[in-house]
């Protein structure tokens, strides 16, 4: 057996905690340092850590459990409220990322539009642009207790919607390029997902009192874990949806429990010590910058700004229309600007279906790691004077 894993583990922990102190100390969220530890260990810099499939795997069970835990923490009445302004928030979130994107694919490399697969190829990058990730800015939101606010809801529900959106976007997709791939199919699927998942919450708010007597919190702590494995497992692996998106909706059905603050500390210690360093940092060790040619450079920052001005118009213009102030509409578009993994996954699949040059995925990932890593860091300064209320 080759055991030089532990040793990537030591200094990921040790560079995530250490670069991510430093963040605090200048006023940045320290997931920002985490993420920068990650590309420093990775290819790009020094090439110590690569992407492996212990390191994937582990980072992957590092956002189910932060997604599960920003479940948690969202307040579902608040949801409930306002779940017709997360879906209109969602839609121009994804509709003008999605428009924007395309054209900018179009006109820089002059297509010609009666050729439908270069058409599909341009198609493919606004579809890649309109992921959001939005476990980044939730442990930024949770550094400054704005999790638990308007915004905080708002960014977390309208995400959640994002992510089924694009789902079915993708699928789209990827029907026109494979006629084998149904898009009836896929929305059925989704239809049964959120009969399932209502079920189950249905089920947890009538035994709440027998939720809330469990006095052995530990071992009920571990059946919790177990589960929620169990429906990230079934979310992708049954339905076609991220599996962080059954993390947040499980959580979300615990929320309302009073049992929910013992869930949360004892869930907290394995994501803090050790999987969600992983996470942050394995997006930074993906980033591969290499192969960057002049026009390819050039492409990628017309990319760059297209995904930040397309992500706050678009939810900004969303949430205005459902009478969020203009501070909120312009925080909850930021929170949305940040593509993380959901981008890269999106990216990965278009390749596989040859949807994406290969060429083209440097200047993705440097749009993916930069908005992942200035999206904490403007809407801490922009939150900063806010007089929101915390958790």
């Amino acid at each position: 057996m080759d055991y030089g894993f532990l040793l990537t583990i030591s200094i990921i922990l040790l560079s995530t905690k250490f670069l991510g102190g430093i963040s605090e100390k200048v006023h940045m969220p320290q997931v920002v340092g985490a993420l920068i530890a990650g590309v420093i260990l990775g290819p790009s810099v020094l090439g110590f850590a690569e992407e492996t499939d212990f390191l994937s795997k582990t980072a992957e069970v590092g956002v189910i459990l932060l997604m599960f835990m920003a479940g948690l923490d969202t307040d579902i009445s608040e949801i409930k409220k306002n779940s017709l302004s997360f879906v209109v928030i969602a839609a121009c979130g994804v509709i003008i990322p999605l428009i924007m994107g395309a054209a900018a694919y179009f006109f820089y490399f002059h297509i010609d539009p009666s050729d439908k697969d270069a058409l599909l190829h341009a198609i493919f990058v606004g579809v890649i642009l309109t992921a959001t990730s939005v476990s980044i800015t939730v442990e930024a939101l949770r550094e400054m207790g704005k999790l638990d606010s308007p915004i905080g809801n708002a960014i977390l529900g309208a995400a959640v919607i994002d992510d089924i959106m694009g789902i079915i976007i993708l699928t789209l997709i990827f029907s026109l390029k494979d006629p084998n791939i149904s898009i009836i199919s896929i929305l059925f699927k989704i239809t049964l997902y959120a009969i399932m998942i209502a079920t189950m919450g249905f089920f947890i708010h009538k035994k709440s009192h027998f939720f809330d007597n469990i006095h052995d919190t530990r071992r009920f702590a571990v059946y919790i874990m177990a589960f929620l494995m169990l429906i990230s497992f079934i979310t992708e692996i049954g339905f076609g949806i991220a599996d962080i998106t059954g993390a947040y909706l499980f959580g979300l059905c615990l929320s309302s429990l009073k049992i929910k603050t013992d869930i949360a500390k004892k869930m907290t210690i394995p994501s803090y010590i050790i999987f969600s360093p992983i996470f942050f940092a394995s997006i930074g060790i993906k980033t591969e910058l290499n192969g960057l040619t002049k026009s390819l450079l050039i492409f990628a920052l017309i990319l760059l700004a297209v995904a930040i001005i397309s992500k706050i118009i678009g939810c900004s213009i969303g949430a205005r229309l459902c009478k969020y102030t203009s501070f909120e509409a312009l925080n909850i578009g930021i929170g949305m600007v940040s593509r993380g993994e959901v981008a890269l996954i999106v990216a990965q699949k278009g390749y596989a279906m040859g949807l994406l040059d290969k060429s083209l995925f440097s200047p993705i990932v440097l749009v993916v790691i930069i908005t992942t890593v200035i999206t904490p860091i403007i809407l801490k300064h922009t939150l900063k004077h806010s007089k929101l209320p915390s958790c």
